[in-house]
């Protein structure tokens, strides 16, 4: 059995409004300290700690995950440099914090300082790290096992460091697995099985304790997600959901939460949110048509953006939360008109 069989927890997010919004990753910002304000005041209930890949290469998600392991350089473009024959994965991975890849990080504790309630943030995956040092030059084998090792002892380091700076705030941590957009392909290092144990693994450092989940931000095999037991599936909310109803069904059956990326992030969205409230609406009446319940899948609904948002202007970025939050109290207000109609 796989250790993601367990299942995550999601007990934070019951305490949560339903249709929280919350944002997915990176910002634009170069300015860590007004970053670290903007989603605490556009995100109140579960802000996103940012990364922030403008403000510094190192603080981009393959960089940033790659700090500290040995036999891996990053150079002054975020870009890896892969010595081969120093790639251990029993050899263990340093975290420092003071380094610049995590200033964004530091930035959100210190403005975020005496805060009770939970915060959210991620880390890159293993498949998508042990991908990139595939790409480096690494053989296979190797590269996953050392991901494997690094994300484990990253997200420990991270999780304590937050617990430290923020003791009474639950943490909701999910794992950025994009390589995953890539899982059936031919030409993919890793079958499903694998890429779940893997992603499992990278989860299982963090139960019981943490709230667990696992974003993608592409069409991607949402059973192996799925299979690696993430209390959270953070995808975008496009009609190819629409072919795993039953998984989706069965997850929020089983107390899982679905994070629906609702507004895209790789075009300009203009000003309304009315088209992708609408998109989300009728995405949800057709998963009800195929067996989702529909009390569920709006009271167990986290809003989102579909994916980072570093390629956006600052301002830009702070259109699409805006956005995005717009989106999420119409489905506060709709979760409670089900709710009440169901006699919950």
């Amino acid at each position: 059995m796989r250790e993601g069989d367990r299942g995550g927890s999601a007990g934070v997010l019951t305490t949560l409004p339903a249709g929280v919004v919350t944002a997915v990753g990176s910002l634009p910002h170069v300015d860590a300290v007004a970053a670290a304000h903007l989603v605490l005041e556009l995100l109140p209930e579960l802000p996103a700690i940012p990364s922030l890949p403008r403000r510094s290469p190192a603080e981009g998600m393959i960089a940033q995950a790659a700090v500290g392991i040995r036999g891996v350089h990053v150079d002054d473009d975020g870009d890896l440099v892969v010595d081969v024959d120093r790639l251990d994965p029993a050899h263990p991975v340093a975290t420092d914090l003071d380094h610049d890849a995590f200033g964004g990080f530091r930035a959100f504790l210190d403005v975020a300082h005496g805060r009770r309630d939970p915060v959210k943030w991620q880390l890159t995956g293993p498949v998508t790290l042990g991908t990139a040092l595939v790409q480096a030059g690494a053989p296979a084998e190797v590269a996953y096992a050392v991901a494997a090792g690094a994300v484990r002892a990253r997200s420990r380091a991270l999780a304590a460091a937050v617990a430290d700076a923020l003791p009474h705030a639950p943490q909701v941590v999910v794992l950025d697995e994009p390589a995953l957009v890539g899982l059936g392909r031919p030409e993919f290092p890793l079958g499903p099985d694998p890429a779940a144990d893997l992603v499992s693994g990278g989860l299982a450092g963090l139960e019981p304790t943490h709230t667990t989940g696992v974003h993608c931000c592409g069409p991607t095999d949402v059973a192996t997600l799925l299979a690696a037991g993430p209390a959270v599936l953070s995808v975008p909310a496009g009609p190819e959901l629409l072919a795993v109803g039953g998984t989706l069904a069965g997850l929020l059956e089983a107390g899982g939460w679905v994070a629906w990326g609702a507004v895209p992030t790789d075009r300009p969205i203009g000003g309304s949110a009315d088209r992708f409230w609408r998109a989300l609406a009728g995405l949800w009446c057709e998963l009800v048509k195929v067996g989702v319940d529909p009390v569920r899948v709006r009271t167990q609904a986290i809003l989102t953006p579909a994916c980072g948002l570093a390629a956006h202007t600052p301002e830009q970025a702070e259109q699409v939360l805006r956005t995005t939050a717009r989106i999420a109290a119409r489905v506060h207000q709709q979760a409670t008109a089900v709710r009440f109609s169901a006699g919950a």
